[in-house]
């Protein structure tokens, strides 16, 4: 009996570590630094279990770099009133971001999002943020 409790709770630490590892965004972003991306939406993907923003942000010469934002699943930003129509290709944005941790790498974990045309915001609100 004690035996099987053990293995059991050996089985339970070892997939518990391993699910948390999957959906850690602290070994892919480098949640200590913050990027700010002033750029046009590209393309909102919603799904599950994460979703993705793409923007073009032009670099210091002027030349457009393709960003591709980590995002929520689609179903938590659904219940935080983010539909597939709410953001359009095209739309200017001010955004917040952890950046990769591979250097060069245009990706990032979305933190705050700013649209400039009506001023619709998300990530300012208690919950709306990856942490």
């Amino acid at each position: 009996m004690k035996s099987k409790m053990l293995v059991g709770l050996a089985g339970v630490l070892l997939f518990g570590v391993a699910a948390f590892a999957h959906h850690s965004l602290g070994a892919t972003y480098e949640g200590d630094k913050e990027v700010k991306l002033e750029g046009k939406i590209v393309q909102l993907l919603l799904r599950n279990p994460h979703s993705f923003l793409q923007i073009d942000v032009p670099d210091k010469d002027g030349t457009m770099q393709r960003w591709s934002l980590e995002w929520r699943s689609s179903g938590q930003l659904g219940q935080a009133g983010i539909k597939r129509d709410t953001l359009k290709a095209g739309d200017d944005v001010v955004i917040t971001a952890n950046p990769s941790r591979t250097k060069g790498d245009n990706r990032g974990a979305l933190k705050t999002l700013h649209r400039t045309s009506d001023g619709f915001g998300w990530g300012t609100k208690p919950g709306e943020t990856i942490e």
